[in-house]
Formats: structure tokens, C-alpha cells, sequence
């Protein structure tokens, strides 16, 4: 049999749209926090706060934008989130003061969380069954190498120019992106497809996914742990006096990711989401234990390179489990739902594990991170992962 075409031009556009919008992130969340210290004086906790507040607004915006996809169409919803997304970024030219800047990075991250949502929704739409576990790994590949080169361009841009010139680079990505996505096909909205008892569901039915919601518990978890190597990692290598070493940690992370994702998706496919999940689990398990122990920038890198395996090969199985339990008019909120799990865990984590760092170091937050990726794996087992090898058997 024939295996059904996954490289469409819908899917590649929405993997390139995805990019583009995670490529803005990235590049405004390393610069936009030197932009408020310089310009309006700002504290280190209030230029913080300006980074991370724009997660709250992808929050609030995936926590009601998945029942609204699911009525009015995900094509619709991705204009207007690009379309949201765009004009809160030229607003960045005229902020002048801290309060104003707060004010348009929680709709600028609330833009990106509808955007990121509808595209979440349409590449669950159009990737073939059989090969969905391919599909959404490459897919999330769009993510892998946005984190790496937004950082990336947003730090050699801040070097030679100024904060305006990261923000016309960010202009001109969604303009191309936006450009992109208006070449993808419209797919099937539930409001067309739902069956008429379930379109009156009790009210947390209308803003979650059931069914997403025990694995998402385990996503959570993850992305908590990842959040202390995201957050901390930088300090972390400077006091070990590994800077160098540690510049190439996120390359290395990222290669690690792209050479695996070809590999990862089709096991996924072949043998279910257990066969993956678990040594990816073990991978990351050992990349933090690497991060504990770590006096030299050899075994920096490997942790680099087991954490780029392990991450996110369990967020791009999560995100493909998360597709195939739910029901095809539920797909919108199933996305959301994955994705408020996880922006809740990389969120909450830098202010949970501080305590840690302020307690124990550096070295002991990451050793307390690799025992809660172990209890997490457990967890995983008894939440989803039994259950999963039941269906096999």
C-alpha cells in the first residue's frame, strides 16, 4: 500500500507559517527585556516582566480561542491572529513608556496564541492518519529551529543595530508568512462536521479537550523541567566558567532534533507513541543528570544534544497523541489544550525553580529537575501509557 503524501503545499506552508511566528517570539523575547532596561530604565524584574508577561497573553488567548476556531474556521482565525499579530508589533515604534509596553506585549502574545493555535489546528487537519506521528515531528522541527534562530538573529542584530531593526526584521518574516498562509486551503470547521447533541457541552468542555487533559498533566511537567534549562542555563554555564562551550549548547540541542525527527516520527507511526515517549523520557532524564554533574564543556554538549532528542520528541508525540484521542471536531480545543499545558508549565517555572536556584545552586535545581522527569515518566505510564500498550496488545 501507498503511503499518503505528507509534503502537500498546505503543509508546507503551515510548517513555514509556524516558523515564522515562533521566529518572532524568540527574537522579541531575548531583546525586548534590554529594550525596557534601556529605554524606559527598567528594573530587571520589570524588563522580566516584560518578556514574560507575553506568555500570559498566549495563555488567555489558547484558553478561548479553541471553541472559536472550532466554529468560525482555523483559516479565518490565523488571519486574524497575523493580522493582530502585525499591527501590535509596528505599535512597538511608538511605546513610550514601561506600563504601555506591558499593555501591547500581552496582546501582541494574545495575537500569537490565536495564530498559533489556528495552525496547530489546520496541520492536525490536513496530516494523513497513518502518518501523523511523521507529521507533526517535522512539523514541530518549524519550532526547534525558529528557538534556535530567533535568539540567534535578535542577539547579532541588538550587536550591530538597534531594537528597531530587530522589530523591521520581525515585519518583514509575518509579512512573508502571512503572504503564505493565504495560499492554504480552508479546511472543514466543526461547526460543519460537529454532530448536533455535542454542540451545547457543559461550559469546561467548551474551553478543554477531556481527553488531552491526563497526558497534558505529564506535558506540564515536562515543560516545567525545561523552563529551568531554558532560564538558568546561561548563569549556570558562566559560573562554571563554560561560556564558550555553552554558546554552542542551543546548536548542538537543535541538531540533535533535526537529525532525529525523520527517525522518531515513523516509530511513533509504526509502534505507538510508548516506544517513543519512554526513552525520549529517559534521554531528557539524562541530560539534566548531565547538567548536574557537568565540569566541562564535553559533557555540556552532550547534554545539549540528549535534552535536544528527548524535549522535543515528547512535545511533538504529545501534540500527535493529543491529535488521534480526540474526536476530528474537537481537534481545535485539543490544540489548545496541549498547548495551554505547556505554556502553563514553561511559564510557571522560572519563578518556581528561582526558589530552588536561591536554595540549593544551580546544581542542585538540576538535580531535583531530574527526579521530576522521573516521577513524571511515571506518571506518564499510569496516565496514558499503560493504557496505550492495553490498545497495542
Amino acid at each position: 500500500m501507498v503511503a499518503p503524501k505528507l509534503w502537500t503545499k498546505d503543509f508546507v506552508i503551515i510548517t513555514v507559517t509556524n516558523f515564522s511566528l515562533y521566529f518572532v517570539y524568540y527574537l522579541l523575547i531575548v531583546t525586548v527585556t534590554g529594550f525596557a532596561a534601556d529605554k524606559f530604565h527598567a528594573s530587571p524584574s520589570a524588563a522580566g516582566l516584560a518578556s514574560s508577561i507575553f506568555v500570559l497573553g498566549i495563555l488567555v488567548a489558547r484558553l478561548f480561542c479553541g471553541h472559536v476556531i472550532d466554529r468560525v474556521g482555523a483559516r479565518r482565525m490565523l488571519f486574524v491572529g497575523f493580522i493582530l499579530f502585525f499591527l501590535t508589533t509596528c505599535i512597538y515604534f511608538y511605546v513610550h513608556n514601561l506600563t504601555m509596553l506591558l499593555i501591547i506585549r500581552m496582546i501582541n502574545g494574545a495575537a500569537m496564541g490565536v495564530a498559533g493555535t489556528a495552525t496547530g489546528t489546520i496541520v492536525a487537519r490536513i496530516v494523513p492518519a497513518e502518518r501523523r506521528g511523521e507529521g507533526i515531528g517535522y512539523y514541530n522541527l518549524s519550532l526547534t529551529i525558529a528557538f534556535a534562530a530567533g535568539p540567534f538573529a535578535g542577539m547579532l542584530i541588538s550587536r550591530y543595530a538597534d531594537f528597531e531593526t530587530n522589530l523591521l526584521v520581525c515585519l518583514v518574516s509575518q509579512l512573508f508568512s502571512f503572504a503564505a498562509a493565504c495560499c492554504v486551503k480552508p479546511t472543514a470547521t466543526s461547526g460543519q462536521t460537529m454532530e448536533p447533541e455535542k454542540r451545547y457541552a457543559p461550559w469546561l468542555s467548551a474551553y478543554f479537550e477531556s481527553k488531552v487533559v491526563p497526558i497534558g498533566i505529564f506535558l506540564m511537567f515536562i515543560g516545567l523541567c525545561y523552563s529551568g534549562m531554558l532560564s538558568f542555563l546561561s548563569n549556570y554555564v558562566r559560573e562554571l566558567h563554560l561560556t564558550e562551550a555553552g554558546s554552542f549548547f542551543f546548536f548542538v540541542y537543535a541538531l540533535s532534533a533535526l537529525c532525529t525527527r525523520p527517525y522518531i516520527g515513523k516509530l511513533f507511526d509504526r509502534r505507538g507513541e510508548n516506544a517513543v515517549i519512554y526513552p525520549a523520557t529517559l534521554a531528557f532524564i539524562l541530560a539534566m543528570a548531565l547538567l548536574c554533574v557537568t565540569n566541562n564543556g564535553s559533557v555540556l554538549l552532550l547534554a545539549g544534544s540528549l535534552a535536544g532528542f528527548g524535549y522535543t520528541t515528547i512535545c511533538a508525540c504529545v501534540q500527535a497523541v493529543s491529535i488521534k484521542v480526540t474526536p476530528p471536531h474537537r481537534l481545535a480545543l485539543a490544540t489548545s489544550t496541549y498547548f495551554i499545558f505547556l505554556d502553563v508549565g514553561v511559564g510557571v517555572g522560572p519563578f518556581l525553580l528561582g526558589f530552588l536556584v536561591s536554595e540549593v545552586g544551580y546544581r542542585g535545581m538540576y538535580g531535583i529537575i531530574t527526579i521530576v522527569i522521573m516521577l513524571s515518566g511515571v506518571l506518564y505510564h499510569f496516565l496514558h501509557g499503560a493504557q496505550a500498550s492495553a490498545k497495542l496488545k
